[in-house]
């Protein structure tokens, strides 16, 4: 029998035996403690936010594997300002990010951004700033990849 994937967005540590997860491994035979277990182990880091899981499943040998995503690069940013949501219109604006924590979103998104350097990852992150009307060390975020580009700012 072939490998059975079963995916399904959770919130970071707090996956129980219920769906998308539980109803789906059920029939398998796989002890379904233990895969949640192990989800909610691997995505503890990422409490208060969706993150995408997926859960590979040999049915013959009974084996399993948890492979967890990413969290999007606005939850994050979310996370680090410690707010609720971006801005609801262009005129608001909703926090202010020092590059230090924008590095760190970069970092933590590394192997899904585009990019060589970690400038230019840096520089997506603040994109995504700038959507969400959140500002870097005071100013807006296009000023502030400006200012990386023309070397006032190092990443």
């Amino acid at each position: 029998m072939a490998e059975v994937v079963i995916n399904g967005l959770i919130e970071g540590g707090k996956a129980t035996g219920g769906p998308p997860f539980g109803p789906a491994l059920g029939p398998l035979g796989v002890n379904v403690t233990s895969i949640i277990a192990e989800i909610n182990a691997k995505t503890k880091a990422f409490e208060g936010m969706k993150i995408a899981v997926k859960v590979v499943v040999d049915p013959g040998t009974k084996t399993f594997k948890v492979e967890v995503g990413s969290p999007s690069t606005s939850a994050l940013i979310l996370k680090e300002l410690g707010i609720p949501k971006g801005a609801k219109n262009k005129e608001e604006n909703v926090g202010n990010i020092t590059i230090e924590q924008v590095k760190k979103i970069a970092k933590q998104k590394d192997a899904s951004l585009y990019g060589n350097t970690l400038a230019d990852k840096v520089k997506q992150v603040l994109g995504t700033c700038k959507s969400m009307n959140i500002t870097c060390e005071g100013v807006g975020a296009m000023e502030m990849i400006k200012k990386i580009d023309a070397g006032e700012v190092k990443v």
